[in-house]
């Protein structure tokens, strides 16, 4: 287990170093075809502004979006015990508490590092999870807070968009000077190429990010709670109660712990979560060779 957690961080470097080296060779393909560095400085700067932003923001729109609304220890207090003992295990500060109304459930945790940290719950997950169960959610989002996945799925979440910020901008561009004399057509077409490709190319990076994270906070959680047949139980509770959410937003589908979409070919392929079978299924490999 803990070879995996290692090997989970190790690649998520690697996945944000591999963003940061598209946005650059796609700046220095643009400045070469263009001849015109103003261009992309202007673009890569707004992208940039644009990731400040959603760094401070995201946050809160994404709660906003899910409509979760904060709740006190009065409002429900075995939710908000287990966050707060979670959090005294791990050492980290207490996130604020959210609840969805949703009979869909789910969960899901965000912020820009543990200290401005929320996790939220939808009222359909405290239904139909025991406290046993119940635990083991909040352990996997406590996890996410712990591990900083929070902050690693908002800067992947800012790169994907300023990726495709940018190649949207420079494709107008080379339809506006398509006409130049002096444009080298060969360069063209592998410029055109290569900003087609390049964001369907971010958007594959962060599913799998998105998913190597969430069998990283999995195991996480076990190591918090000790308890991997909890974890499985409450996985197995989802899959079996698995139902979209009322309010659906793809911005924030990867912030879940299984996705809030309505079910279908196309959305399955493009899942930022892992199917709960395999997820259930290494939990108890996992366990097996503790």
């Amino acid at each position: 287990m803990y070879k995996a957690v290692a090997a989970n961080k190790r690649n998520t470097i690697f996945m944000i170093v591999l963003f940061l080296v598209i946005i650059g060779g796609l700046g220095a393909l643009a400045a070469y075809i263009y001849r015109d560095y103003t261009v992309v400085i202007f673009v890569v700067a707004a992208a940039g502004v644009y990731a400040l932003i959603q760094y401070f923001a995201a946050s809160h729109i994404a709660m906003a979006i899910s409509g979760g609304h904060e709740v006190a220890k009065k409002d429900a207090p075995e939710l908000y015990r287990i966050v707060e003992n979670l959090s005294i295990t791990t050492g980290i500060p207490m996130p604020r508490v959210f609840v969805i109304d949703d009979p869909a459930p789910n969960a899901f945790a965000t912020g820009r590092n543990p200290k401005h940290a929320m996790v939220a719950v939808t009222t359909g997950l405290m239904e139909v999870m025991d406290k046993r169960e119940l635990e083991a959610v909040m352990a996997h989002e406590i996890s996410h807070v712990q591990n900083y996945d929070i902050l690693v799925s908002m800067v992947v979440f800012g790169l994907v968009s300023a990726i495709g910020m940018i190649c949207d901008y420079l494709l107008r561009i080379t339809f506006w000077n398509r006409n130049d004399r002096d444009s080298n057509p060969i360069l063209m077409i592998i410029g055109l190429g290569a900003m087609i490709i390049a964001p369907l190319v971010a958007l594959l990076v962060k599913l799998a990010l998105s998913r190597q994270r969430e069998y990283l906070a999995d195991m996480s959680g076990v190591l918090i709670t000790r308890d991997s047949e909890g974890m499985a139980a409450a996985l197995e509770k989802l899959r079996q109660h698995s139902r979209p959410m009322r309010r659906q937003n793809t911005s924030v589908e990867h912030l879940f712990i299984t996705s809030p979409l309505k079910s279908g070919f196309i959305s399955k392929l493009f899942s930022t979560h892992p199917p709960l079978d395999e997820r259930i299924k290494r939990l108890r490999d996992n366990a097996e060779k503790m």
